[in-house]
């Protein structure tokens, strides 16, 4: 047994032996790490994990208990361990209909697309119209293989489970956006903007500048939020409103602090009217800071005319409902009016209590900041306004349409992250 991961569990480090499991499991002999994921998961109180993980560590060629192991490994969130589970179990007894589709689950929990393309691939012959080969379209466009994911698309015949319609009007959704955008943008490894278009609905107002070239290709890791980045995004977001035609008639004020305050900010800005959110005002414009933080029942379906806008979008953990304009994608976010971190001239660093200055405030604040410009910086490509502006005049026809479907995968463009 890995002498680090023995050392990690007496410890107690339950983190860390997962953290070092995620990078060394594949190449361990799998009744070993079953053997470790038994006590740790008997030490965090997951007696289903721990069951799962005994029955293969007494027995590892059983396909079954592999199965059972690997599922348990999904539903507890550690599904890079049900990944060479279920590929042994997949060998045992091949062509298995539910290990092949565990296996796919586990696969997308981890943005392995392309390798859950090479695996269906691998069981063609055992393919089911659904949900396999859907599996197939599916995860190909979200390795970006529009071309594949589109020709699969197309051999699909209707569902006769009506439980797969919302499942196959959604991906044509989403190959529609993508034939859409892919005239506009190159849909390459490097496009989040046009690739966040087709997989969510929504434009995404601004492009982080920093680590580009370095493994964030415009998403943030870590970001202290200040008024005028807020700032920032609501002038983008009035410039899509612009590009696309739109012109709401109410701010609808979402009730967590955070999102009042931009909600008051935007109305100013836009000279708009603001009142109390309400699922079915038409023509709405629904500000929110970071939907992560509140309720989104009612943000679901969209009232005609409604647009839904985010500030802070967390990708790696995706709000349950995605909206149709974000004004940067983080991983973790620090709000400018919350408890943060100040760098005095000295060097020192002090922690600031929360403004709890009156959100009214707070809003006009925003409205009088400069705007936050990066432009340019650390290799990024330009993120100007006219360039946003055309994207988002050439595809107005195609946004805005259908429910706000939580998307979990970042998709084709990678990004870096903490663990």
């Amino acid at each position: 047994m890995s002498d680090e991961a023995r050392e990690l569990l007496r410890a107690g480090d339950i983190p860390g032996l997962l953290r070092h499991l995620r990078f060394n499991a594949e190449d361990m002999e799998q009744a070993e790490v079953a053997r470790l994921m038994e006590e740790a998961a008997a030490r965090s109180g997951f007696d289903d994990l721990r069951q799962a993980a005994a029955a293969v560590a007494a027995d590892p060629d059983d396909p079954g208990k592999l199965y059972d192991y690997g599922y348990a490994c999904v539903e507890r969130g550690v599904s890079y361990l049900a990944i060479p589970a279920l590929r042994k179990a997949l060998v045992l007894a091949p062509g298995a209909q539910p290990l092949l589709n565990e296996l796919v689950s586990a696969l997308e929990d981890e943005v392995r697309h392309a390798e859950a393309v090479a695996v269906l691939d691998e069981n063609a012959a055992t393919l089911r119209p659904w949900p396999d080969r859907y599996l197939l379209a599916f995860n190909a466009l979200m390795a970006g293989d529009l071309t594949r994911a589109t020709a699969e698309a197309r051999r699909l015949p209707d569902p006769e489970d009506h439980r797969w319609l919302p499942a196959r009007d959604r991906l044509a959704r989403m190959l529609d956006r993508a034939h859409a955008v892919r005239a506009v943008s190159p849909l390459d490894r490097r496009d989040l903007r046009g690739w966040h278009f087709a997989l969510t609905g929504g434009v995404l107002a601004t492009i982080s500048p920093f680590g580009f070239d370095d493994g964030m290709t415009g998403r943030y890791a870590y970001t202290g939020d200040a008024f005028g980045g807020c700032r920032r995004t609501l002038d983008r977001l009035r410039l899509i409103l612009d590009a696309a035609g739109r012109r709401p008639t109410v701010v609808g004020l979402l009730p967590d602090r955070s999102s009042h305050i931009l909600g008051l900010a935007a109305a100013g800005l836009f000279g708009l009217p603001a009142e109390p959110f309400d699922p079915a005002r038409p023509d709405a414009l629904v500000v929110a800071y970071d939907l992560n933080e509140l309720d989104t029942g009612g943000l679901w379906e969209r009232a005609p005319g409604q647009v839904l806008f985010e500030h802070a979008t967390c990708w790696t953990d995706p709000p349950q409902v995605s909206a149709d304009v974000s004004g940067f994608l983080h991983q973790t976010v620090t709000h400018p009016w919350g408890e943060r971190l100040h760098v005095e001239p000295d060097g020192s660093v002090q922690r600031l209590p929360p403004d709890d200055r009156p959100v009214e405030e707070l809003a006009a604040e925003i409205v009088h900041a400069a705007p936050t410009s990066y432009e340019g910086e650390d290799g990024a490509p330009p993120d100007s306004d006219e360039a946003l502006a055309h994207l988002v005049a050439s595809v107005r026809d195609h946004w805005l349409t259908g429910p706000r479907h939580r998307v979990r995968s970042p998709g084709p463009v990678p990004s870096s992250r903490f663990l």
